[in-house]
């Protein structure tokens, strides 16, 4: 409906390619592009000299994140724009782009004399000096002295941590042969600082200088759309490909979903089933520092790289090997090895488990997704898939649900809607506000109730979007008791992609691309919103990203909390002690170890990350490495915790093992193991015990079609 409305409204104002006195594609897409923020964004803001100042600041800290580019002067000779960008926009004026692209073009040329000039001495690694990664609060550089004192030591820190790897081997091989010649420290020097060498040629070679022109406009153009909120985007021609191409439901590479964070390239996603996810050694929240090819001798250095760039090494064809360097949550560095494989993303669909505990029989069903195909709709989602899994489990006598949402970032509006009914007999869900409209109350209208036994549902601070749905409603109606994290990621907005293509006439400008704006935000049942707050658990627990900053607070320019009025509702009838059983659950959490553990690694972890100075000095730095491996070696113990509960195959997939060509059994066999390590799942079986047994089960409902 939006894009039709801002389709007739584009048109009814005779815009075409050739209506613009110059008819260059850049204008045709800042005129685009401004027109649909204004007109179609949930939220639109004033372009005024405030979103002029923000977006001057934001678009030279994309380009120059680690300000080893631009100088202090040049900042000075960009800020006569800093005020007037709105302006520009509004003129279809690019100016300021073409001023600091000419000046950035400019820059990249000098650092490459630059770093390779450094890269010709050899490093002192005795010297008393430190290497500050706080880019945020560091100065633009005054002089070309500063700024090649700037690179030497960036460059002598990436060099570092090539050191120490190539003193490490020459210390292994010498244990497994005594007659070894060990490297002497200048060759060791010599050979970590070619590696960096290698690895920065490749970059700039590779990446820098293959962008064209309209490569680096759509930096621009994203940072433009990105002051309306963190979920609207831009998606470039060849993005958009890309994003097309995930659509489709293959990814060929490691089966890893990243984003950037300062100049970090972060893992924040796992697909079930793909290589990243069978090594077992990869996990959410590490960050990708090298990436080395199977047929090449040295690693890249990926830090400070944008992500398209980075993830151009890290994808690759099926059968083909990549030693990634990765940099663990507790601060530690190791090399590991994946084979690239086609990810089917079916391995994000819902599965289930039988487990038995005290002679009752529970179920657990994990979704990773509200996926769903929007060709479809009948054909494949969530919610058809959930419900026939707790039919399965039905029929094998579950007397209790878990439904794991922990890491599900969202999906399907309309799956989430159909889910949340399997567990009430009708009424509200979910309250939508879309652009320029009045609220909409999205509700389940199917009386039918699919399992109206005891249910739990896990949450984590990673649960975004439809999860938040899902908890918020079934914590509204007391349907379920929510376990989990404070609160969840506090997603509360809806995005819908636009192809830019469709909304002019007669183009001849070539592809514009496309634009995912942020069209509707979504409200609890009871009124509130889950943006930035999420949701909060109802038995709150610890976790390994309790005490980082992974949520909507802490995105650039998101959206505000509000709270509208509440839908017309009535809570579950149930036939349990709810409070009493969240404050037994509460007080059992209180006192188990394993969180007690957990919440100490969680602290210690953050320590680790504010931790901005490192020296580079190589004794001090190996020193500071070994007492961190030393430190984390009192947390091995969160990786041995065992609940004693056996996870079990539904009769159906039993057969399928019989006849299994992909894997299927390895994969659940590793889920089950993992089950059975869970100390949230472990509570979550024991809540439903408290709630099975607290006032009886009623007749467990029929499903009706």
């Amino acid at each position: 409906m939006l894009f039709l409305v801002l389709l007739l409204a584009f048109a009814s104002c005779s815009f075409t390619a050739k209506s613009f006195d110059d008819p260059d594609k850049d204008k045709l897409l800042v005129r685009v592009i401004t027109y649909v923020l204004q007109q179609g964004h949930f939220d639109p803001i004033d372009m005024d000299d405030e979103f002029s100042a923000e977006l001057y600041e934001d678009y030279i800290e994309t380009i120059d994140p680690v300000k080893r580019y631009f100088y202090e002067s040049d900042i000075k000779d960009f800020e006569k724009f800093k005020l007037t960008l709105d302006d520009q926009l509004k003129a279809q004026d690019i100016t300021f782009f073409n001023v600091v692209h000419e000046r950035m073009l400019k820059r990249i040329e000098e650092a490459k004399e630059i770093y390779a000039e450094v890269l010709l001495k050899p490093f002192d690694y005795t010297l008393d000096e430190e290497f500050d990664t706080d880019y945020e609060n560091m100065e633009f550089a005054k002089n070309k002295k500063q700024m090649k004192e700037r690179w030497r030591k960036q460059l002598k820190f990436s060099t570092l941590s090539n050191y120490d790897d190539l003193f490490e081997d020459e210390n292994r091989i010498k244990e497994r042969d005594p007659s070894h010649v060990v490297k002497t420290e200048a060759e060791i020097e010599k050979e970590a600082r070619e590696s960096t060498l290698k690895s920065i040629d490749i970059y700039f070679n590779d990446n820098i200088d293959d962008l064209k022109r309209e490569d680096w406009f759509a930096i621009y153009v994203n940072a433009i759309v990105e002051e309306f909120d963190p979920h609207t985007y831009y998606l470039a021609p060849k993005g958009k490909e890309d994003f097309d191409q995930r659509m489709s439901g293959k990814l060929e590479g490691i089966g890893a979903r990243l984003t950037k964070r300062m100049d970090n390239i972060k893992i924040v996603e796992l697909i079930s089933g793909g290589p990243a996810w069978r090594s077992k050694e990869l996990e959410v929240e590490d960050i990708i520092l090298k990436v080395k090819q199977e047929d090449e001798e040295f690693p890249v250095n990926i830090v400070g790289m944008r992500i398209s760039d980075a993830i151009k090494y890290i994808k690759g064809p099926k059968g083909t090997k990549v030693t990634l360097t990765i940099k663990k949550i507790d601060g530690t560095v190791k090399d590991i090895e994946i084979v690239r494989d086609v990810v089917e993303l079916g391995e994000t669909y819902a599965k289930a488990s039988l487990v038995e505990k005290d002679d009752k029989k529970f179920g657990v069903i994990n979704l990773p997704a509200f996926y769903v195909d929007f060709n479809d709709y009948k054909k494949l989602n969530a919610a058809k898939d959930v419900k026939l899994e707790v039919e399965r489990l039905k029929a094998e006598g579950m007397e209790g649900l878990v439904l794991d949402l922990r890491n599900n970032g969202g999906g399907s509006l309309p799956a989430v809607v159909d889910m949340a009914g399997l567990f009430i007999k009708d009424g509200p869900i979910v309250q939508v506000r879309s652009t320029g409209e009045s609220k909409e109350v999205l509700r389940d209208r199917d009386k039918s109730i699919t399992w109206d036994g005891p249910l739990v549902i896990l949450v984590n601070e990673i649960s975004a979007s439809a999860s938040e749905i899902m908890a918020a409603a079934m914590q509204d109606y007391k349907r379920a008791i929510v376990i989990g994290s404070k609160q969840t990621y506090g997603k509360g907005t809806v995005q819908n992609v636009l192809n830019l293509n469709n909304l002019v006439r007669n183009n001849s400008n070539g592809d514009l691309g496309a634009l995912a704006l942020t069209t509707q935000k979504y409200y609890r049942i009871n009124g509130g919103s889950v943006q930035l707050e999420g949701v909060k658990s109802d038995v709150k627990v610890p976790g390994r990203f309790s005490f980082i900053d992974v949520g909507e607070k802490d995105k650039d320019n998101p959206l505000p909390y509000d709270v509208i009025d509440a839908a017309d509702y009535t809570v579950w009838d149930n036939y349990f002690d709810y409070d009493q059983t969240i404050k037994s659950s509460a007080e059992r959490m209180s006192n188990n170890e394993q969180l007690k553990l957990i919440e100490e690694n969680a602290k210690w972890v953050k320590s680790k990350i504010d931790d901005t100075v490192f020296s580079l000095n190589y004794k001090k730095y190996k020193a500071k490495l070994d007492l961190n491996e030393e430190e984390a070696k009192r947390f091995d113990a969160l990786s041995d915790y065992k609940t004693n509960l056996t996870f079990q195959p539904l009769a159906y997939e039993k057969e399928l093992f019989e006849s299994d060509t992909t894997d299927l059994k390895e994969k659940r066999e590793r889920w089950y193991e993992s089950l059975s390590q869970d100390v949230y799942i472990e509570e979550a079986l024991n809540v439903l015990e408290d709630l099975r047994t607290s006032q009886g089960i009623k007749k467990v409902a029929s499903v009706k079609d």
